[in-house]
Parts: structure tokens; C-alpha cells; sequence
């Protein structure tokens, strides 16, 4: 049983993470398999409830940026039972490894963020450095910044420019536009450390497209940030009933177009997965570190189980709900 008397059903581990006072939840699913098809057991809140949760992430604030409503979830030994809360405090990462027990060992660690949550970037700060302390061998990806401006990121960290500079040629404020400060102490830790940071969003200028004209609409030379098309996969017809329900309590949208919207969700999600499978082929001993809004990795229709297509469910990932509002879990229902 959990904290509040949520009940968890079906086979699926979780864990309560204290951060800084507050509560966050990580979720790990065991898997089912259908043939050679692998498909994550997803771990669900009441949705009435989630809907007003997930509008924190989903686009942002306006239509144009089309943020993802994706999620994700992570694959576990089938037969697991729930696990008993793990309680992480913030102040003691430093001098307990111990407290950081659930994420070692993962190979992609998700750090689900609310964007505007002061806390909750300062637990993924807390969170990176208990790991680090533990395995140097760390990458942080950011859906902040977007695929092109990868070799802006590299000559901030090589010591080429300066931060201002990084965040003007980044074209951060114009493209991701939350306060700076908020994501400034990860950039500098990582350059301290020397640590690789990926840049996993989508140009802008395409999930508009898609968004508005489908993706049909795209030319050859749209593809160069993201993947082919051929592995954009929009055939979850539970995903596309989540992001719908979803999407429902922001009411109508003139003349919105669901297909089209779906779709660029779908073309986020892969080409932040593509992202990160690249880098861990290359290298494939790195922890990553993902920070993402907390709509790209609650259940597992998002990054991770598009990374585990592309690198095969037995990757080991881990996600953590950073500061997860407690009320969500109704007493009496079903999580999963």
C-alpha cells in the first residue's frame, strides 16, 4: 500500500523519493510481452485528477510550441512485487550514498520536471551530484535546448564561450524561454566536471509544421534533426487515447487538429529517444541523466519505451517524479 492508501495493482515496483521536503514518486513497471513485442505495463493515475497535472506540461502555454504530452515508464523483471517506500533526503545525498540506492545501477535515469518548480530543479541538481559522486561517468540531457545548437553547448563546455553567449546562440529564451537560472546550475556543474550534455529537442520550427500541416507537410531537408520517418511511430492507440483525454480539459481549440497534434507529440518524443540511444551506442557506459517535463516520462508511451525500441527493453532506465503532488494519489484508486 502506498502513502494516502493509493493502491497499487498489477505488477509494478514504486518508490516514494523524498527530495527536499517534498515528495516525488519513481515509477518502474514490469513489462508484458506480446511475441517479439515488448510493451510496458504503465503505471496510471485517476485521470480526472492527472488532467489538471498534466496541463503543466502539456505545450507549454501556447499551441505553436507543441510540447509533448509523452510519458514514460521503465521496464523491471517481470514477477516484481511493490517495493517498500524509499525515502531519499536531500541533505543527506551527500554523506549517505545509500539514499541514492534506487538509481544506481540504471543506465538512463529520468529526472521529471515541472518547468517552472523551483524545487524541483534544485533536487535534479542534488540528485546529479549524489550520482556523480557515486559514477563519474554521467551525461545530462536536456530537452531545454534543441538538436541544432549541439555545437554551441560543446564550445561552452570546452571553456569557447561564455554562459551569456550560450544562452543567446542557443536561442534559449526565444525557444524554451523559463528562467534561465533555473536549468544555469546544471550547465555549470556539468562544465565543471566536465560532464557531456546532449541537446534532445526537436527544432521548433518543425513540430509547428507538424503540428499545423501534419507530417505529410515535411520535405527531405526536415528530417536532418529528426528521425526518418519510417520511425515515427503514431500507432499507440492507447497513447493517442491518453494525449486526447488528456488534451480534452483545455477545451476547444478552433480549428485544431488532433491528428496533426498527436503527431508532433510522437515526432518530440522520438526524436528526444533517438537522441539518446545515439549516445548511448556510442557510449554505451555513460549514465544519462535526463531532466524533462514530468508529461514526457510519467507513463510509457514517451521517451523511454522509444528508447527501448531502438536499444532493446533490457536497457535498465529509471524515472523519478520530482515533487509529485501527493493528492493525486487518490485514496482508494488504482495507480497502474
Amino acid at each position: 500500500m502506498l502513502t494516502g492508501g493509493a493502491k497499487v495493482s498489477g505488477l509494478v515496483r514504486s518508490y516514494f523519493v523524498r527530495i527536499l521536503g517534498k515528495t516525488a514518486i519513481l515509477l518502474k513497471s514490469q513489462v508484458s510481452t506480446r511475441g517479439d513485442l515488448v510493451v510496458p505495463m504503465s503505471p496510471r493515475l485517476p485521470m480526472p485528477h492527472f488532467r489538471r497535472y498534466l496541463a503543466l506540461f502539456l505545450l507549454g502555454s501556447t499551441l505553436l510550441t507543441t510540447t509533448s504530452a509523452a510519458c514514460a515508464d521503465n521496464a523491471s523483471a517481470p514477477g516484481d512485487r511493490p517495493a517498500a517506500p524509499v525515502i531519499v533526503e536531500a541533505q543527506n545525498l551527500g554523506n549517505q550514498p545509500e539514499a541514492i540506492a534506487p538509481l544506481l545501477g540504471a543506465e538512463v535515469i529520468y529526472l521529471g520536471e515541472q518547468h517552472d518548480s523551483q524545487a524541483d530543479h534544485d533536487a535534479q541538481l542534488a540528485i546529479i551530484a549524489a550520482l556523480y559522486a557515486e559514477n563519474s561517468d554521467l551525461a545530462i540531457a536536456l530537452e531545454m535546448f534543441q538538436r541544432p545548437f549541439q555545437p554551441v553547448i560543446d564550445r561552452y563546455l570546452a571553456g569557447e564561450i561564455s554562459e551569456v553567449e550560450l544562452v543567446e546562440q542557443t536561442e534559449y529564451e526565444q525557444r524554451w524561454g523559463f528562467p534561465w537560472e533555473y536549468y544555469a546550475p546544471v550547465l555549470r556543474f556539468a562544465k565543471a566536471h566536465q560532464l557531456p550534455v546532449l541537446a534532445l529537442n526537436a527544432p521548433s520550427e518543425i513540430t509547428r509544421q507538424v503540428a499545423r500541416e501534419g507530417l505529410d507537410s515535411l520535405e527531405a531537408n526536415d528530417f536532418r534533426y529528426i528521425p526518418l520517418a519510417a520511425d515515427i511511430d503514431t500507432s499507440n492507440a492507447d497513447y493517442r487515447a491518453f494525449v486526447q483525454e488528456a488534451f480534452g480539459a483545455h477545451g476547444s481549440h478552433g480549428d485544431f487538429n488532433f491528428d496533426h497534434f498527436f503527431a508532433a507529440q510522437v515526432v518530440w518524443d522520438e526524436t528526444m529517444a533517438a537522441a539518446i540511444a545515439d549516445f548511448k551506442t556510442k557510449s554505451p557506459d555513460t549514465t544519462v541523466i535526463v531532466l524533462a517535463g514530468s508529461g514526457h516520462v510519467i507513463y510509457g508511451y514517451g521517451i523511454p519505451s522509444r528508447v527501448d525500441r531502438r536499444l532493446g527493453p533490457e536497457l535498465n532506465q529509471t524515472t523519478v517524479l520530482l515533487n509529485f503532488p501527493t493528492e493525486l494519489l487518490a485514496e482508494g484508486e488504482d495507480i497502474a
